[in-house]
């Protein structure tokens, strides 16, 4: 089963300095923070201020191929979570077809905010995400989730990037 996320926010980790994209159920329910690199993370920042660029970002030209090929993209989905990483696919639609795309989430997020299409995370993820780390790191982790879940729209614009 797939939930739908939005994409709640884009902050630094305060532990670890790395970029977080934070995923949020509609309803609130699950919460997903999914740490990315940099560059990725400056691709995805983009697309949420609304900056425009004086030459196309690698996302913005494969939404360009995609239009010119008139291959749509019906959805996004965070797949899996194997070895502390995830995995996303990108599903395309062309004549009626649909084509799965192997790729980061990152990239994955990046291109769904420029076209508009629904982010989901497959349930099985958002369940493997809450116990696959050790007990030390659990603490941690449980430390951050509550942080996260309480943060509001003012502690999310004082850690832009």
């Amino acid at each position: 089963m797939e939930v739908e996320m939005k994409i709640r926010g884009l902050m630094m980790d305060p532990v670890t300095n790395m970029p977080i994209v934070i995923l949020k159920d509609a309803q609130g329910n699950s919460i997903l923070p999914i740490w990315v690199g940099v560059y990725e993370a400056n691709a995805i920042a983009l697309e949420i201020e609304k900056v425009v660029t004086p030459r196309p970002m690698t996302h913005d030209l494969i939404k360009t191929l995609l239009g010119g090929l008139r291959t749509g993209v019906r959805k996004i989905v965070v797949n899996e979570l194997k070895e502390d990483t995830f995995y996303a696919v990108i599903w395309l639609e062309r004549d009626g077809k649909l084509i799965s795309v192997d790729s980061r989430p990152s990239d994955a997020l990046a291109i769904a905010l420029r076209l508009d299409c629904p982010i989901y995370v497959d349930d099985s993820v958002l369940q493997n995400s809450k116990m696959v780390n050790t007990i030390a790191d659990r603490v941690n982790n449980d430390e951050l989730r509550r942080w996260l879940e309480n943060l509001n729209d003012e502690d999310l614009g004082r850690y832009k990037m």
